[in-house]
């Protein structure tokens, strides 16, 4: 029981327990918001833009998952100054076994046999058969599933790998750009990889559910969605000082000494 509290109250051990449970909970609610494909411009009550990306003509568009990527960023970014490759690592390969795990346990629910009052309980709000909506919602998230969990992992390895061969060249300097260079670079696999395996590779091998997408499509939200993390990274520079400056505080780092 001691070396539980000793474990509880230590404040790096408390600091690490919030990061990854952030983090864990953004990850899953990422896989099952992701299959959302949402346009920016007439959810602002905008004007669609009308670009034309690879032949794609239409609005912003994104995957509900970018709500949750700000967070992820500043949370990955945390992780990786204080806990290092070792603490990501693990981090990352705790969160992929859960994922899949969410993974199995979707699957199982969609095989189900739903009792017939739920399945046309929802035929006045416009939904004839909560059976198929529930399938193609949830079965598409499966590919989405699948797709995260590779792009995910290389993401988050890539991320790691770049950050500490950057603070090894800068030392404590320059966290702008351990920050932001790490996430451009990782974000830039995972905005192609996870929607390439969701809605292209998945449909293709396992069908039923959706059409795969196009590439003309594909890139086109691809691009969208890396230009919004591109743009956010910079602009969530300040925050990523800001929650140094808190954390240093709470652990009483000092930065003109060593590192721990």
């Amino acid at each position: 029981m001691k070396a539980l509290r000793d474990v509880v109250h230590s404040r790096p051990n408390r600091l690490f327990i919030y990061l990854a449970g952030f983090f864990v909970a953004n990850a899953l609610v990422a896989e099952l918001i992701g299959v959302k494909i949402f346009a920016l411009e007439t959810t602002l009550g905008l004007e669609p833009w009308k670009l034309n990306l690879f032949g794609e003509e239409g609005a912003l568009q994104f995957s509900a998952g970018v709500l949750l990527w700000p967070v992820v960023f500043v949370i990955t970014d945390l992780l990786n100054e204080y806990f290092g490759e070792r603490g990501v690592r693990l981090l990352s390969y705790l969160t992929v076994v859960l994922i899949g795990y969410a993974f199995l346990m979707i699957f199982l629910a969609i095989q189900l046999e739903p009792a017939e009052w739920w399945r046309d309980g929802a035929q006045v709000q416009g939904v004839p058969d909560n059976q198929a909506a529930f399938r193609v919602t949830f079965g598409q998230g499966l590919f989405i599933i699948v797709g995260s969990l590779t792009a995910f992992l290389v993401a988050q390895l890539t991320d790691v790998f770049v950050f500490h061969r950057i603070r090894e060249r800068t030392g404590n300097a320059r966290l702008w750009l351990r920050a932001t260079g790490s996430t451009l670079v990782s974000q830039l696999v995972d905005s192609f990889v996870v929607l390439y395996i969701a809605f292209m590779l998945g449909p293709q091998l396992f069908g039923g559910v959706s059409e795969p997408w196009p590439w003309s499509r594909l890139l086109a939200v691809a691009t969208v969605q890396y230009g919004f993390k591109f743009t956010m990274a910079v602009l969530l520079t300040p925050v990523i000082y800001w929650g140094h400056d808190l954390i240093d505080r709470y652990l009483g780092i000092d930065r003109s000494a060593p590192e721990l």
